[in-house]
């Protein structure tokens, strides 16, 4: 493969057009992908980005083909605002994504915590969408069990008898700490999503930790794990 690449560390990084480059991969090399697409037209990245549905289209048909049977795609995405209201350009994805042959296996939530600018005429926007899309169904699910169950055990109750009593159910015992819940919480702003300075100097960061944990998920050491877009390299990182 012909490519401008450097390697750091165990990643490598690719200089080109995301399409092109993508053409140039084998049929199902790809475990997981964890990427954030520009979103609609709220970042001009100096003129050197062009963007559209046309293009995305032929960018989510080359991650289905490269993505591994059993392979998840995580795509970080929101919308713009035009008119006072949002452009659902996100949702248009999502349902391509189908259209192509992916799964919509769950549609995560990633909270900010805080707005980057106020809305004058809905509630202020705290989060983002995170589409998690899969080949089949997902080969990997190393769930995060760090979310404090509230009780340790429950009796439950299984119907009730012809006499109008009910059936006494078991009692179901849980640890003390279970599967997180799907929306994950994540602070934005210096300091914050980032462990170096060098990130913050990119227009449009998502956090080290979104990027962590979708890895410590979907996949296994030794799997191999891509960002099309890259951004400031934080999937890579």
């Amino acid at each position: 493969m012909e490519k401008n690449s450097i390697k750091v560390g165990d990643a490598e990084i690719i200089l080109g057009d995301c399409v092109e480059e993508m053409r140039k991969m084998d049929d199902n090399c790809v475990d997981l992908t964890v990427t954030s697409p520009p979103y609609d037209d709220l970042r001009t990245y100096e003129g050197s980005c062009e963007w559209n549905f046309d293009i995305f289209k032929e960018a989510a048909k080359e991650l289905y083909r490269i993505t591994k049977p059993g392979g998840v795609v995580v795509w970080v995405v929101g919308d713009s605002t035009i008119k006072g209201s949002e452009s659902g350009t996100s949702f248009r994805q999502a349902l391509f994504f189908k259209e192509i042959g992916f799964n919509l296996h769950d549609t995560m939530i990633w909270n900010k915590g805080s707005f980057a600018f106020p809305s004058k005429n809905c509630y202020h926007q705290v989060f983002e969408y995170m589409f998690v899309l899969s080949k089949g169904t997902p080969k990997t699910m190393n769930f995060i069990m760090d979310r404090e169950n509230k009780y340790l055990c429950v009796r439950g109750a299984s119907g009730r008898k012809k006499d109008g009593t009910r059936n006494e159910g078991k009692v179901g015992v849980f640890n003390k700490y279970g599967k997180r819940f799907n929306i994950w919480n994540y602070s934005i702003g210096g300091g914050n999503s980032a462990s170096d300075k060098i990130a913050f100097e990119h227009p449009a960061i998502f956090p080290e930790g979104l990027a962590r944990d979708h890895i410590i998920t979907w996949t296994n050491e030794g799997d191999v794990v891509f960002d099309p877009f890259m951004g400031s390299a934080t999937t890579g990182k």
